[in-house]
């Protein structure tokens, strides 16, 4: 997931350098999206793992 919103971010710096705005701000709000699912996901993963009980 982490992967997918460096790809949208770098598509987004791409097509900023080249004049694509429209594609840059499209890309940039695909990175965010992604990147705050990533984190609320990674969130999650951790409260599970902590809360766990061992295995017997």
């Amino acid at each position: 997931m982490l992967r997918l919103a460096l790809l949208f971010l770098v598509i987004a710096l791409i097509a900023g350098f080249f004049g694509f705005f429209g594609v840059a701000a499209v890309s940039m709000d695909f990175a965010r999206i992604v990147f705050f699912i990533f984190l609320v996901l990674a969130v999650l993963s951790l409260l599970g793992g902590v809360f766990r009980a061992p295995p017997a």
